[in-house]
């Protein structure tokens, strides 16, 4: 029996709330499974950590969790530190530190949950949205000049390599292999983007003739949303450029409901350092320590964890336990149009999950 080694690191905003209710709902299944261990170590990076060191996380930071076979993050973002501190400091400097290239991004209507569209049914809205994590419109990459001055100038370069690319895209067709459709769409802007999207095309119909079993096709990105409003049914796993899928997942996770219900894993693949999993909802200070936030993206962003680390029973009784949960509408939360608090939802998942 081997023991899983989690690092925690709840970040900001509800971040400190959902992250430690994860943990709860972990514990939960280790004493209901006499199989399941987790090893959980705790770190307080973040924005009270640079408000402290002037640093989201320590130089060695990278060291003290590569040993670790799974990391489950919160949020990163405080309205006192601008943005891309926050971001480029914490959890980007952990996924491109570990090379974690695929962001990997589940969305369906849970039971009991009113979705915005209204003539979907569960079943047209079950797709699985990868996203480029290393590279792209997020690279790092350009500069600002004559700061202040009339002339200043600001550029953010995308770069996109042809081994990211090739790699993503054979993730997303391997991906698309695995589920029943066996369907995927490539999303693009070649029209107007005519350089480096226009490789990611290419790239793409290269990689399309080693999976003659999936189906596929090409959308640009701005279709594409119209697109997931108007014949969701039409669409199963979609694979996309680091901003472009980052935009599309946030859509996703609104038509299915809430922001507060998404996970989220970014993996390395080739499993040669831990891979991270978070809620996509970001760090909401304005109901931070109000018990408001929905722990039920952290929830399923730990089923992802369990699978990613081949607990694939334990992962098949929590998300049972979630969709119990959800089913119910009087343990929805606020964003849910409910009145529940993150720890009557947690409760209620552990239990589940103690009875499973």
């Amino acid at each position: 029996m081997k023991t899983h080694r989690i690092a925690t690191i709840p970040g900001d905003g509800i971040g400190q709330e959902v992250v430690p209710a994860g943990r709860q709902v972990m514990e939960a299944l280790m004493k209901s499974d006499s199989n399941l261990r987790f090893e959980f170590t705790d770190y307080d990076w973040g924005a009270d950590y640079y408000r402290k060191h002037g640093v989201m996380m320590p130089a060695e930071g990278l060291d003290q969790l590569r040993d670790k076979d799974a990391i489950l993050f919160g949020s990163a973002g405080d309205p006192g530190i601008p943005d891309h501190i926050t971001l480029w400091g914490l959890r980007l400097k952990i996924c491109q530190g570990f090379d974690q290239y695929a962001n990997v991004r589940p969305t369906r209507i849970l039971p009991g949950i009113d979705a915005p569209l209204k003539r979907c049914t569960p079943a047209q809205l079950d797709w699985v949205i990868v996203r480029e994590n290393s590279e792209g419109e997020y690279s790092g990459a350009g500069g600002r000049v004559h700061q202040g001055h009339p002339l200043e100038a600001a550029t953010d370069v995308t770069i996109m390599t042809r081994a990211g690319v090739e790699r993503i895209i054979r993730y997303a067709f391997r991906l698309a292999q695995s589920r029943p459709r066996k369907q995927l769409t490539v999303v693009t802007k070649s029209n107007a983007q005519r350089h480096a999207m226009v490789m990611w095309d290419e790239i793409a119909a290269t990689i399309a003739k080693e999976f003659p079993d999936v189906k596929w096709d090409k959308e640009l990105v701005d279709a594409a949303t119209a697109r997931m409003v108007n014949r969701p049914a039409s669409l199963d796993t979609l694979v996309a450029t680091n901003l472009h899928a980052d935009i599309l997942s946030d859509l996703a996770a609104a038509l299915a409901g809430s922001l507060g219900i998404a996970p989220t894993g970014n993996l390395d693949p080739e499993r040669r350092y831990p891979s991270m999993f978070e809620p996509i909802h970001g760090s909401a200070f304005d109901i931070m320590g109000q018990g408001l936030a929905n722990p039920i993206g952290t929830f399923w962003s730990v089923v992802m964890m369990l699978e990613h680390l081949g607990e694939n029973a334990a992962a098949g009784r929590l998300m049972a336990a979630i969709e119990a949960v959800t089913a119910n509408p009087a343990l929805h939360t606020r964003d849910l149009g409910g009145s529940a608090t993150t720890r009557q939802v947690t409760d209620a998942v552990c239990a589940a999950v103690s009875r499973a």
